[in-house]
């Protein structure tokens, strides 16, 4: 078993687990009910962890995390819909007032 990735975050921490599910890796989460003791322990320690259980796909597996946080990344600007004008924040791709794409 592999520690692949750890942050503060667990929404992105399960979020990662679900990706690398989807994509045949068995994996766990460790260190998921840990926030209680921060302040005991250093709050780095206290992180959720994603393992993967098989060592020979840890490489596989950090790839995948790599190329989601890439994805997942900053977002680009607020933009104004090509159709009806709408203002939307840079993560949407569609108008979710008319529903065009971003022009």
């Amino acid at each position: 078993m592999k520690r692949v990735y750890a942050e503060s975050s667990s929404l992105m921490v399960n979020y990662l687990k679900n990706v690398l599910e989807s994509h045949g890796l068995d994996c766990v989460i460790r260190n998921q009910n840990l926030g209680a003791a921060v302040g005991e322990l250093p709050p780095i320690e206290c992180w959720p962890e994603l393992w993967v259980m098989d060592d020979g796909r840890q490489e596989e597996a950090e790839n995948l995390v790599k190329k989601t946080l890439l994805f997942t990344g900053p977002t680009s600007k607020p933009w104004d819909c090509p159709a009806c004008g709408e203002s939307h924040p840079g993560q949407f791709t569609a108008c979710w007032k008319c529903g065009a794409e971003r022009g």
